[in-house]
């Protein structure tokens, strides 16, 4: 019986062990960093082609399109 329950006592020893490695194990913490920066850099990069797409679409075409008449108006 005392062999069973030092049997059982190293087993949960052990199994104690191996949860306070894994836990202590910082192996592949940067993928969370990774996954954050590329998540960062597509918003970021959908935001600024936005706010180009809203510029050129508002403020340059509407320009560019009265330049372009006025410079083939040949009558005045």
């Amino acid at each position: 019986m005392k062999k069973h329950i030092n049997n059982l006592y190293s087993k949960i020893y052990f199994a104690k062990m191996r949860a306070k490695a894994a836990l202590e194990n910082h192996c592949g913490e940067g993928y969370i960093d990774s996954a954050v920066k590329i998540l960062l850099a597509v918003v970021l990069g959908a935001l600024l082609l936005a706010g180009l797409y809203a510029l050129f679409g508002d403020v340059v075409m509407p320009t560019l399109t009265q330049r372009i008449k006025d410079m083939f108006d040949y009558a005045g």
